[in-house]
């Protein structure tokens, strides 16, 4: 772009330009600004309120980072025993860390701190739980397809890491509560063969708990984590920008064009209005509703337990594999493999992992190599949506199983009944929800199909000549009836005959097969309905015409 003209004013001097517009052709002669501003401020995006879950994650995130830094100023991240003396009085003259002092200096004499400290901690677990419902509405309609997979990864990555960056802050303020929640992680790492008790005193620096685990948690939590994690929330938008915005199916919309608004200056608009409201909220629950007060649990010692310990919900997952799992032990060879541990220690990474895979897994099945920029309804996909409701399932019921003693005392149950309930659940729950959720899917698919070919339900009753009385059914509008069949259904993957023509026998490797199998089970004929085709409809309606 080259230099722009100066126009001449009323006397017939040429009038400069603005500062501003000066400031711009500056950049734009040096970085290419225009073009790229040009392309890119006016990217169009579909509007529906499911892609704000993304946008809660997002604002969340900048919040964390915001009252991180403010907290990071008063914060001492050391394991150096002091003897507090300050506002809080029941704890004058106890024993404690600076790291546990710090906090309640931050709660209780800093201007704003516990405000600050109680609106990261919100603003924490809004974030995972953000990230966990964006990540179910990307896979239940399918938006992980081409060209989308490392995207979904960056997202996996992005929910994996939150994870692991809320524990490392939780167990900073080295309160009874969070104490308990190290000493747990540290004997789930001691449950790994051989190397355990080496990772154990890399990580603590010695014997539990060691001066060294706050010190080296801080930088983790403060640099390492939300480092890694800023660039991938920079990867992931950027990618959002290349690939054109998923939508759902509609009138006028197909995977060459987005219906919507432009990025400047609606959308950037409201999603400044919706940062504000997001943040309000936040605030609003960081005044109100207290979490995590560590006043009321007391520094860590190794020898007390807090009554009704519970990790935040997202580890609950974790936790619960381990509560309810036996106390299986092997001894062997003068060593003893904790497999009560060991086992539900390494679940939870094996099935994140397997949800991290999943697109892969779904691509080589079906075999599509086509880009999707439409999104799937659920119901049009009833295995994959099975096994979302599965997973979900599996969930609640361990998250029951990490809280099963506080289950037990606010419904005055027996501990034993509801670990045993959660071990039964564990196998028979995911199966059932899968089974009923792909029949749930069926029946709308037979639903739409009814919809398409005989019209909506009026609710008008219509007697005819001959005294029989039948509902009037108004017929769909053309883009109601292309919005409920523009789905492609896949055709299973066949391995084909075993013996050609000539009677040679084909090799078919194990992969092949288990491909094809996976397949039918997937995408057979008894996992969705046809859809009505257009010689099923024209006959229908002229058959209605000449009633």
């Amino acid at each position: 772009m080259g230099a722009r003209s100066v126009g001449a004013g009323r006397n017939g001097r040429p009038v400069q330009p603005a500062k501003g517009e000066r400031l711009a052709d500056w950049a734009d002669g040096r970085l290419g600004l225009y073009p790229m501003a040009k392309t890119n401020l006016r990217k169009v995006f579909p509007d529906h309120w499911s892609f704000m879950l993304g946008e809660v994650c997002l604002y969340s995130f900048i919040v964390l980072i915001l009252t991180g830094v403010y907290l990071t100023l008063f914060f001492e991240p050391s394991g150096i025993e002091v003897v507090y003396n300050g506002s809080y009085e029941p704890l004058n003259g106890v024993i404690m860390t600076r790291a546990y002092e710090s906090t309640l200096d931050i709660s209780f004499d800093v201007r704003g701190g516990l405000l600050i400290r109680q609106i990261h901690h919100w603003a924490a677990l809004v974030f995972v739980a953000g990230m966990l419902v964006h990540m179910m509405r990307v896979f239940f309609t399918g938006a992980f397809r081409k060209p989308r997979e490392v995207n979904w990864v960056f997202g996996w990555t992005l929910l994996f890491l939150g994870i692991i960056t809320g524990l490392t802050g939780y167990s900073l303020p080295d309160d009874l509560l969070s104490g308990t929640g190290v000493r747990f992680a540290q004997g789930a790492i001691l449950s790994v063969p051989v190397v355990g008790t080496y990772l154990s005193f890399f990580l603590f620096g010695g014997e539990f708990p060691g001066h060294d685990i706050i010190p080296r948690f801080f930088p983790i939590h403060v640099l390492l984590l939300p480092g890694i994690m800023l660039g991938l929330v920079v990867a992931h938008l950027i990618l959002v920008f290349y690939h054109k915005h998923t939508q759902y199916p509609g009138a006028g919309r197909d995977q060459k064009s987005v219906v919507g608004m432009p990025f400047m200056p609606v959308y950037m608009a409201k999603a400044g209005g919706f940062f504000f409201l997001v943040f309000g909220v936040l605030s609003m629950m960081g005044a109100i509703a207290t979490v995590n007060p560590v006043w009321a649990f007391g520094p860590y010692r190794p020898d007390l337990v807090t009554t009704g310990a519970q990790p935040d919900w997202y580890l609950g997952f974790s936790e619960g594999l381990i509560r309810v799992m036996p106390g299986w032990e092997i001894n062997a060879f003068g060593h003893t493999l904790a497999l009560g541990v060991f086992i539900p220690f390494s679940l939870f990474p094996l099935i994140m992992l397997a949800i991290g895979v999943y697109p892969f897994i779904e691509s080589w099945i079906t075999g599509d190599t086509r880009e999707h920029h439409i999104l799937d309804r659920p119901r049009n996909a009833p295995t994959r949506t099975g096994l979302g409701v599965a997973w979900l399932s599996l969930y609640g019921v361990l998250l029951i199983g990490g809280g099963n003693d506080i289950v037990a005392t606010h419904l005055h149950l027996s501990i034993n009944s509801i670990t045993w309930f959660v071990r039964i659940s564990f196998f028979a729950v995911p199966v059932l929800a899968f089974v009923v959720t792909r029949r749930i899917c069926m029946g709308l698919q037979r639903r739409d199909r009814d919809k398409v070919l005989h019209g909506r339900e009026s609710g008008t009753i219509k007697r005819l000549p001959h005294g029989e009385f039948v509902e009037v059914h108004e017929p769909l509008t053309q883009a109601q009836r292309f919005a409920l069949t523009q789905h492609d259904q896949a055709t299973p993957y066949e391995v084909g005959p075993l013996v050609d023509a000539n009677g040679v026998t084909r090799r078919v490797g194990p992969s092949r097969k288990l491909r094809a199998r996976l397949a039918r089970a997937m995408y057979g004929p008894d996992t969705q309905i046809p859809k009505p085709t257009a010689e099923e409809y024209r006959e229908l309606t002229s058959e209605d015409h000449h009633h």
